[in-house]
């Protein structure tokens, strides 16, 4: 179901990249765009992972550096029959944590330095447990791919910022007009891409955040260790936000890591940590009885 999923998000990003270069440039642009597709689709197969470790400043560690990361690794490993990912820590002082990749046999997480300063190694646990969830789910894949989707939105949204600038839009129709169709669509481009990019994001990730919340506390054993590390880890990064990383990589930590208003948070790519942490307290209860 995942790998149906995962071609339906490069087929959109085809679709969303062809459409706009004939949008903006016409025939040439419905060519050089669908090269441009081939190339961002081989990119979110392959390069994703590495490209969101690069925004996120990470670097592998090994077990004399990280000796606890790489014994809970360890443990979860086999606890999900996966191969151990690649560990990584991001010099990032704002608590959190995300885990990226193309299957579970080329997967990395990624820990910043600020989880260690907040969380006891029971909370660590949990956090690594859900983040070994979307692994074993095979969720990163997913993730990875919508980020450079998300990322490419941005970047179409730029595009048509500087065409709207310099004037450059459309093919000779559009020009013969006096650009009028191509400045609609330039405008419509530069207001519509972030949020088209929000949502994709949030249609991604919400759900995949509650299942891998019940997965990893089931796993662990200790729902309410996971639902503490999200209080934690919710209040510390409205305290501290994220100094790497990059808005279309945001889906993939385990809490939102950047700071935002209300309307931020109605389109943000995490569901509210109040719903999640009520959904492990009555996991908790489950177990109690």
């Amino acid at each position: 179901m995942n790998q149906l999923k995962t071609a339906f998000w490069m087929a959109a990003l085809t679709v969303l990249l062809v459409l706009t270069g004939r949008l903006l440039f016409g025939d040439a642009g419905t060519v050089g765009f669908l090269g441009l597709a081939i190339v961002m689709n081989g990119v979110a197969y392959w390069f994703s992972d590495r490209i969101a470790l690069a925004a996120a400043k990470a670097r592998e560690v090994g077990p004399a550096e990280a000796p606890m990361l790489h014994r809970l690794a360890d443990r979860l490993a086999i606890q999900y029959h996966v191969p151990r990912p690649r560990v990584f820590v991001s010099p990032d002082p704002s608590p959190n944590a995300f885990a990226t990749g193309r299957n579970p046999s080329h997967a990395a997480i990624s820990v910043n330095q600020g989880l260690f300063q907040i969380l006891d190694e029971e909370e660590l646990y949990g956090v690594l447990a859900h983040e070994f969830a979307h692994v074993r789910n095979r969720d990163i894949l997913i993730s990875s791919v919508v980020a450079v989707l998300a990322g490419t939105i941005t970047l179409i949204a730029n595009v048509a910022q500087w065409g709207l600038m310099f004037g450059g839009y459309g093919g000779r129709d559009d020009r013969d007009r006096g650009g009028a169709g191509g400045l609609v669509v330039g405008l419509l481009t530069i207001i519509l891409a972030p949020i088209a990019a929000a949502l994709i994001q949030l249609a991604v990730s919400r759900s995949r955040e509650y299942e891998a919340d019940h997965t990893g506390a089931e796993v662990s054993g200790d729902p309410m260790a996971l639902a503490s590390a999200l209080r934690k880890l919710e209040r510390a990064t409205q305290v501290v936000p994220a100094q790497t990383g990059a808005p279309a990589f945001a889906h993939l930590y385990i809490v939102n890591p950047f700071r935002g208003d209300a309307l931020a948070r109605l389109f943000s790519t995490h569901p509210p940590i109040e719903d999640r942490i009520r959904r492990l307290e009555a996991m908790a209860a489950g177990v109690r009885r």
